[in-house]
């Protein structure tokens, strides 16, 4: 009897078909995008992994298991990533489609464990170890010269109070984990009915979890506050009228008290050892205010060579002496990897005409009145680490100085502001983000947003009293130990599957036969 087409059939044969996989892979991974900003759905974060989950449970192979991993990597790094476009245009394409690769292995444990009727161990283990393979694509991806850690998905939940505790934790490495498993669970829950039972004992799990930081985690202390002033110049062409602006608008905060004044990153295009009078200007403005500037100084320093990006610290006599250059730069934006190879980038795209130079190591400033800030330059708050440092090393108040003028009118702006909140939950000390164009936000130690934002396009200094923290979290203390967690667990999952593959290897050995000479006649002997 001939089968009808369409239904299960019609389903049947398109996901039989590599191209007709292929082109459902890649949506299915771009659908966790929708759980950042802008549209910030965080809810989205528990089942967006799912479609992409079941697609990779249904290949008929785990190596078309891994191809369906590997376009779904590429799918959620565009998606995460879009609006870098503009800038990299071909490269984007061809980096996601590289850092896709780190989810081959995520499709095949997701088909290996979760293929055709698995019993309740097969679903245990998928709820331990999918997670944790996701966080070894994360925590590869992570590295700086391969992009870094924006779009981490943990980072999703950087305005939900119960996440926010639990980063405090273990980090954002954490947050990844346990959605991760959701995401897992929900996935059995629809497919696989023999074990729903496992699936809803580690939901329970994970509510457990978030419960019991909510109950007994200790909060971050709050002994004091710190009047800190945000000067955001707004969209303006030239780095002379934009000093110009943020000079103005720094005059305006005359009288009112504030500890200190953060400006953007990139707000002075002059080394101020070169240029003496930038630096007298800076110092009668700290004068009129009554406090410190943090200033970013973009510029070659004196007769050395390459640009330097650097926070620098000025008093009323000016520099105080207080500097930090930044660190970690921006593939192609800042620098271009192996620039003889890959320097025709900048025909096609924005990349940098010129390679930035690199600091050598984290500094915390001191400021009158005993406040020590930790001062961060842009895509260096995406870095779970560098807070941590700086939180280890005495700083009581995070400062990250960022511009992303460049990203106006899409994501960009709202994505970087919201990993304020998660540094500050994680490391429980606030965190002020200032920019130059928006968006410019300041988040206490719980990471709960203080006062208003400044949105893109605004123009305008304003002051924010910040709660100060106190305490050590036991994610500083301790580490990214989710991440260590996720490696014994792999570990101990690779050595279950050789030990496995050396049996049934050994079993399959054919037995050799006997050579007794009793049991063949020998020639010339009956």
């Amino acid at each position: 009897m001939r089968r009808p087409v369409g239904g299960e059939g019609l389903w049947g044969r398109r996901l039989a078909s590599p191209w007709w996989r292929g082109a459902m892979a890649l949506p299915a991974g771009a659908l966790p995008a929708l759980a950042f900003p802008a549209p910030s759905l965080w809810w989205w974060a528990y089942v967006a992994l799912v479609p992409w989950l079941l697609l990779m449970r249904s290949a008929p192979t785990g190596r078309r298991a891994m191809r369906d991993g590997w376009l779904g990597g590429a799918g959620f790094l565009l998606a995460v990533h879009h609006w870098l476009m503009p800038s990299l245009h071909v490269f984007i394409v061809l980096l996601a489609l590289l850092l896709g690769l780190l989810w081959v292995p995520w499709g095949w444990l997701t088909h290996r464990l979760l293929h055709g009727r698995p019993g309740s161990g097969r679903v245990a283990a998928a709820l331990v170890l999918l997670p944790s393979v996701w966080l070894m694509a994360e925590l590869a991806r992570s590295w700086e010269y391969l992009g870094g850690p924006w779009g981490l998905l943990g980072a999703s939940q950087w305005q939900v109070a119960p996440a926010l505790r639990l980063a405090s934790v273990g980090g954002v490495w954490l947050l990844g984990f346990l959605l991760v498993l959701v995401n897992v669970a929900v996935t059995v829950l629809i497919a696989v009915a023999r074990a729903r039972t496992v699936a809803l004992a580690g939901l329970a799990a994970c509510g457990a979890a978030a419960a019991g930081a909510w109950a007994w985690v200790p909060q971050a202390k709050e002994p004091g506050t710190a009047r800190i002033a945000v000067v955001q110049p707004g969209v303006i062409q030239g780095p002379g009228p934009r000093f110009e602006r943020s000079a103005e608008l720094t005059r305006q905060l005359a009288g009112r008290d504030v500890d200190l004044v953060v400006w953007g990153e990139s707000s002075v295009a002059q080394d101020l050892t070169t240029h003496p009078e930038v630096s007298r200007r800076l110092a009668a403005l700290s004068r009129t205010v009554g406090a410190d500037l943090l200033v970013n100084v973009d510029a070659r320093r004196g007769d050395m060579p390459g640009i330097y990006k650097s926070s620098v610290l000025i008093g009323p006599n000016g520099p105080t002496g207080q500097r930090y250059d930044k660190m970690r730069l921006v593939p192609f934006g800042e620098y271009i990897p192996a620039r003889p190879l890959l320097g025709w980038a900048t025909s096609v795209g924005k990349a940098a005409g010129e390679d930035r130079h690199r600091g050598t190591e984290p500094v915390v400033m001191n400021l009158p009145g005993s406040l020590r800030i930790g001062p961060l330059v842009c895509f260096e708050s995406a870095f779970p680490d560098m807070s941590r440092t700086l939180a280890r090393d005495g700083a009581r108040m995070l400062v990250v100085q960022s511009s992303t003028s460049t990203f106006q009118g899409s994501w960009a702006p709202e994505q970087h502001a919201s990993l304020a909140a998660l540094r500050a939950a994680e490391t429980w000390r606030p965190m002020v983000h200032a920019t130059l164009t928006g968006e410019s936000a300041v988040f206490g130690p719980r990471g709960e947003p203080v006062g208003p934002r400044m949105s893109t396009g605004t123009s305008a200094a304003t002051v924010y009293p910040v709660p100060l923290g106190q305490g050590t979290s036991p994610y500083v203390r301790i580490g990214p130990w989710p991440v260590y967690g996720a490696m014994a667990a792999l570990a101990v999952f690779c050595a279950a599957e050789g030990g496995r593959a050396l049996r049934r290897r050994t079993d399959r050995q054919p037995v050799q036969p006997s050579d007794r000479r009793t049991d063949q006649p020998t020639p010339g002997r009956p």
